[in-house]
């Protein structure tokens, strides 16, 4: 099981830690919502719980609970800016299908 980041989140995760001051890294979790059934929620992690997963790319944590972690297995995070709109992109090989609105998906 595994969950990656490309080098351009990377960097913003980085650099949203050292605005922040503080901080292990960025959780990754899923939540029941939308049209489509599950949505990705991105906070920040200042303590670990025990049975959290843990996966690390150059330096930046992505922390996973186990419940989320069956939706999220091999997903690649992503920070793109296309225009003038920034913002995380979830390559989630387990999504079968997402909402017109792109904001939910279903696996």
């Amino acid at each position: 099981m595994a969950i990656s980041m490309t080098e351009a989140a990377v960097r913003h995760v980085r650099r949203s830690l050292e605005g922040r001051g503080k901080g292990e890294g960025i959780r990754l979790g899923v939540r029941t919502t939308g049209c489509s059934g599950l949505a990705y929620v991105l906070e920040f992690v200042d303590e670990f719980s025990s049975d959290d997963q843990v996966f690390e790319t150059n330096g930046v944590r992505v922390i996973v609970d186990p419940k989320s972690l069956v939706y999220l297995d091999g997903t690649e995070l992503d920070f793109v800016r296309e225009g003038l709109n920034e913002g995380f992109k979830f390559n989630n090989p387990n999504v079968r299908g997402e909402c017109g609105c792109g904001e939910s998906f279903n696996t």
